[in-house]
């Protein structure tokens, strides 16, 4: 299951309400590549009667059924990273460029 931690959930309600898109759902994708590697990409939709649309932290996601294998065990998160950016990460198992925290 695709989850949103605290932090991501929060960012999200602050880009809907900058953007003017509050109660639009997160619509996200993803795309494997050759190597193994995904591709993310996500924004503010309507969903359709054929999406999966489920809560997460209290933001509403919408995809596409072909991306629901992709994204499964998937979790949005929102981070600073080395350099002192913040933005969003996609912390996926499946992809090749994941590598777990070390214990």
């Amino acid at each position: 299951m695709f989850k949103v931690t605290v932090a991501a959930a929060e960012q999200v309600r602050n880009a809907a309400q900058q953007g003017g898109t509050e109660g639009m759902a997160l619509r996200l994708a993803a795309q494997k590549h050759a190597d193994g590697s995904f591709e993310y990409r996500m924004g503010f939709d309507e969903a359709n009667d054929d999406d999966i649309t489920f809560k997460s932290e209290g933001v509403n996601i919408a995809m596409a059924p072909e991306y629901v294998p992709l994204l499964d065990n998937t979790t949005l998160d929102f981070a600073t990273l080395d350099g002192g950016e913040a933005q969003f990460i996609f912390i996926n198992p499946d992809d090749a460029n994941y590598s777990a925290p070390k214990a």
